[in-house]
């Protein structure tokens, strides 16, 4: 998974520039409370969704690595064993693995997103 800011990092910034705002925001403090209020969504999405995500992907790391190891740890042999050459395209559920992975992370960072491709499924 790709390394994203820490939670509290997410929820400091916006709780300094939301109390920055003193009247209806216009202009450039309207795109940023819109930004902001996405921010909060993501961090809600994070706090709902990623630990049953993060279950899900470390168990399919076990089968494909033949390992036990946290998240990290088994993310960092997959990459390993990819680099080594142990693990391919043509490994049984590697694929599948990425895929949901991905859309794991999609689901939580950008929910609307939609994907033109059957691989959504």
């Amino acid at each position: 998974m790709m390394a994203d800011p820490p939670i509290d990092e997410i929820l400091d910034a916006v709780t300094l520039f939301l109390g920055g705002l003193a009247a209806a925001p216009a202009g450039r403090d309207a795109y940023m409370t819109r930004v902001a209020a996405n921010a909060l969504s993501i961090v809600r999405r994070e706090l709902t969704l990623a630990a049953r995500a993060d279950r899900e992907e470390v168990e399919r790391l076990r089968t494909l690595i033949g390992q036990d190891g946290g998240l990290e740890a088994l993310d960092a042999a997959l990459c390993e064993a990819l680099r080594a050459g142990r693990l391919d395209e043509m490994t049984p559920g590697l694929l599948e693995h990425l895929k949901r992975s991905a859309l794991a992370r999609v689901e939580i960072d950008q929910p609307r997103y939609r994907s033109p491709s059957p691989a959504r499924r």
